[in-house]
């Protein structure tokens, strides 16, 4: 009987019967305080069930709402009814209706019997506490707080707004260094007596009245005090996500709870039956003797948090699409965008599939349909081609095609006839590789048989929406990787710039490209351009084209005669 367990229940009661009973079966006094919420009726049948076990009694009942001084009153009460009754009580351990023990209650008694001096209990200063959740550390010590924050959250807002304002401050008092830690401790009998009997008790119980959730703060500040060996953690395992609100455990956490080695677990689903029958029915399932580690499992609830808050890129989840910024990566993989090459080489997609081996489209956002590859009407993850529904969210579009083809790399092209929305976000998309050929356009003009006015205003147009898509591309925000050539820079050299974007691409092993892909007869583009130009349209993305350029590696005349004198 040297070590008393103090029960705090709310909900539940069947469960905290259970663990109850566990916790005598093993020699542990308890001490219930059931919260003055349950009513009269369920209070009394509670209390009646355990009447048959001389070792389990009951303490004066408070209001015990979140963050309020009945916690601490509670726990007080509890712990003093505890100490009076049972005198062999050396530690005594502060457990919640939703705890359940890990190990055999042996283990548990063994381990404190060994560390007979030695109070368990998470207490560390405001300037060293990195989890405090809503704003307030330092000021939760020196403000006032009347009303509720979880009931009465404009009024709770507001007074600290005033407080704030006006520079209001309470006088912490003499000797007290504000301490937060973890509400659920195990004291020694020394440790705890010093505390409830101490002549300032009355002084510090009103001043951490109007503390806010003083059931982190009361006990862990006070036992800094009276204490002559205090480890600065808890024994149960409690887990918080980044709201600060705790973890529940489920039944397949069972094996979770295994690895951490901790003596009591919180909070645990009451519906979880498998995890009680394993901790509270099968002793021979119990874990080994070793010390406390919780941090045997940190890794899996840092990944949880992570996944919570973060996700996986390129897949947006309800609880981060409204916000932002928070997207963890536009998209799910990397891209390639193409805009003027299939306009200036023939058969270019099916020369860059074979190039690459990756999966390599049409327009996807060209003005009737998306052009998948192969000719494909629906595509992974039941992708329509159909114009409506990919321009209703472009954006979504893009998204869930490279997320539906994770691990093949997706090329499509684009240009100024397609759909000009997506181009802001696929400019600020790291994933996405953006070569332009500016200009390019203008080829299918020069090949049409169209009249040439409609010719010269159609190339206005289109180079007027191209121009403001260059401008977004060369935005100093843009975080594409983004290549952008003239025509007639490109067409000067065009092997070196394809060999880079290969390269870049990277499906295939890394090595001179053996094939290039055909360039259209350009036979009379200049005075195409020319003519353009005396029509009053200035096309001056294309670069600098010669109206007659020279046609490369003529003959040369007959070389002059010489002799060479020996």
């Amino acid at each position: 009987m040297s070590v008393g367990i103090v029960m705090l229940v709310h909900t539940a009661l069947d469960r905290a019967e259970e663990v109850a009973r566990h916790w005598t079966r093993g020699g542990c006094p308890v001490v219930i305080h059931v919260d003055k919420i349950v009513s009269n009726q369920t209070y009394e049948a509670f209390q009646n069930r355990l009447s048959d076990d001389p070792m389990v009694l009951f303490s004066k009942r408070h209001r015990c709402e979140w963050g309020t001084w009945g916690l601490v009153a509670a726990s007080q009460d509890a712990s003093e009814l505890l100490l009076e009754k049972f005198q062999e009580v050396r530690h005594v351990y502060l457990s919640s209706g939703s705890c359940l023990p890990l190990r055999p209650v042996e283990e548990l008694v063994d381990y404190l019997a060994q560390r007979p001096r030695t109070d368990f209990i998470e207490s560390a200063t405001t300037a060293d506490v990195p989890w405090t959740v809503g704003g307030l550390d330092q000021e939760r010590f020196t403000m006032r707080f009347p009303f509720s924050w979880r009931n009465n959250r404009y009024l709770f807002d507001k007074l600290v707004e005033i407080q704030r304002l006006i520079g209001y401050r309470r006088r912490i008092p003499h000797g007290l260094v504000p301490h937060m830690g973890s509400q659920w401790w195990c004291l020694t009998r020394q440790t705890l007596t010093a505390i409830l009997q101490d002549p300032e008790r009355a002084r510090f119980d009103q001043y951490f009245r109007h503390v806010w959730i003083p059931d982190e703060s009361y006990f862990q500040t006070l036992a800094r005090l009276y204490s002559t060996n205090i480890e600065s953690r808890s024994l149960t395992l409690s887990k918080f996500d980044f709201q600060g609100k705790p973890h529940i455990f489920y039944d397949d956490h069972l094996q979770l709870l295994r690895r951490s080695d901790c003596f009591v677990a919180r909070k645990i689903w009451p519906h979880a039956g498998r995890l009680y029958d394993a901790f509270l029915t099968d002793p021979n399932r119990a874990m080994s003797q070793q010390e406390p580690n919780p941090g045997k499992i940190d890794r899996i609830f840092a990944k949880a948090v992570d996944r919570r808050t973060r996700g996986r890129p390129g897949l947006f989840m309800q609880s981060r699409f409204p916000n932002h910024g928070w997207e963890n990566g536009v998209t799910a993989g990397r891209y390639s965008v193409f805009q003027g090459f299939t306009e200036l080489f023939h058969d270019f997609e099916n020369w860059l599939s074979r190039a690459t081996g990756a999966q390599v489209h049409g327009h996807l956002y060209g003005p009737d349909r998306a052009e998948f590859s192969g000719g494909q009407n629906v595509i992974n993850g039941a992708l329509s081609d159909n114009a409506n529904l990919r321009d209703a969210n472009p954006r979504a579009f893009l998204t869930n095609l490279l997320w539906n083809t994770r691990g093949e790399r997706q090329c499509f092209q684009y240009g100024p006839h397609d759909n000009p929305k997506i181009n802001w976000h696929m400019s600020r998309d790291p994933n996405a590789q953006i070569s332009v050929i500016s200009g390019a356009w203008a080829v299918p003009l020069f090949k049409s048989n169209k009249n040439f006015a409609e010719i010269r205003a159609e190339a206005a147009a289109l180079q007027k929406i191209e121009s403001k898509m260059l401008d977004e591309l060369r935005n100093p925000d843009v975080k594409a990787r983004v290549r952008i050539w003239t025509m007639a820079e490109f067409i000067e050299a065009p092997m070196e710039p394809l060999q880079v974007i290969i390269d870049e691409i990277g499906q295939k092993s890394l090595r001179r490209l053996a094939e290039a892909p055909r360039l259209e007869d350009l036979s009379g583009f200049g005075q195409f351009l020319q003519n353009l130009k005396n029509q009053g349209m200035h096309p001056y993305l294309m670069g600098d084209f010669p109206v007659d350029p020279a046609p490369r590696n003529l003959p040369g005349g007959h070389r002059k005669p010489y002799l060479i004198k020996k």
